[in-house]
């Protein structure tokens, strides 16, 4: 018995360190990973989140501190004021119209219908493609001159697509037209054509992922199939749209080559989105502390979305 508890004492201590020099092993390998995440990522930011503080605007470096003059100037300047409000809108139109279309198209293929496959194959297809190309492809067949208004033509109708000035619902807020660019609705358009597919595949494996009996339940109660979707299906599919809603505000936030390649900064800046900006300010202008008093703007407007989610994340597997 004495013998058998040495042992057993023995393994057990044995087991203690390997699963000690296990952990320290594993945090070997995560070192380097770790550390380079807090240069890279971590500590560029900080990096930009000091020179939006100084009076770097030239080729030649001036670290001396500014405060929060860079951000006074932002939010009192035009362009910037255009940004936001094209912000704003495009992400409003292209989350509602991502997540309507596709919520849609699931539904439909989810009724088995013949040649599915193909259709979503189509549906996927645009997600293979970047935002440049895209942005290039819809250039042209929004082209004012070209495209589909040379078919528009024979019916009298000639719209200005990504052109168009025109502030739809407008009023004057501060120094800007506060409303819905026209010219917005066509990038609007050339985003969701690239995005529904990442929707249409989120419903589609949430909607196959509800059982059957779960409907049949319903069916027999006397549910309808408009109730059964209504009351059963939808509520379960509310965490899919909550992801769908942060990924797509991450990337209509932070959107750049879409707008550069399409239709750059717009006639009085109508598809101007920060991102140009920064890029113009930063790399043209040679305004340092200004774009990085942009992308601090940005990032801040991302965190908004993605920090809350984050937490309610780790508060659900927690």
């Amino acid at each position: 018995m004495e013998a058998a508890r040495t042992e057993q004492s023995a393994a057990g201590k044995s087991s203690v360190k390997r699963g000690s020099s296990d952990r320290w092993m594993a945090l070997l390998f995560l070192l380097p990973s770790f550390l380079l995440i807090v240069i890279f990522v971590y500590g560029f930011i900080g990096w930009t989140g000091y020179v939006s503080l100084t009076n770097w605007n030239s080729l030649v470096p001036d670290m001396s501190f500014a405060g929060l003059k860079n951000y006074v100037f932002l939010f009192s300047d035009f362009r910037f004021q255009a940004d936001l409000r094209n912000t704003l809108f495009f992400t409003i139109l292209f989350i509602g119209l991502v997540i309507l279309l596709g919520l849609s198209l699931a539904i439909l293929l989810d009724q088995k219908i013949k040649g599915e496959s193909i259709f979503r194959n189509i549906f996927f297809f645009p997600m293979a493609l970047s935002f440049v190309v895209t942005g290039v492809v819809w250039q042209w067949i929004l082209n004012p001159s070209t495209g589909v208004n040379l078919f528009l033509q024979t019916f009298g109708i000639q719209p200005k697509w990504y052109t168009d000035t025109n502030i739809l619902a407008g009023f004057q807020w501060g120094q800007i037209e506060f409303g819905l660019p026209a010219a917005l609705i066509a990038v609007g358009l050339a985003a969701v054509w690239q995005m529904t597919g990442f929707s249409l595949a989120m419903y589609i494996a949430g909607l196959r992922a509800i059982p059957d009996e779960t409907r049949e339940a319903a069916r027999m109660d006397g549910a309808t199939e408009f109730q059964i979707y209504r009351h059963v299906i939808l509520p379960q599919l509310h965490p899919i749209t909550v992801s769908v809603i942060i990924i797509m505000a991450h990337i209509s936030l932070k959107i750049f080559d879409l707008i550069y390649s399409m239709t750059g900064p717009g006639a009085n800046f109508v598809t101007d989105v920060p991102g140009v900006y920064m890029f113009e300010t930063t790399f043209r202008g040679n305004y340092y502390a200004n774009g990085a008093a942009i992308a601090i703007v940005m990032l801040l407007s991302v965190a908004v979305f993605m920090v809350p989610y984050l937490i309610n994340s780790r508060k659900g597997a927690s």
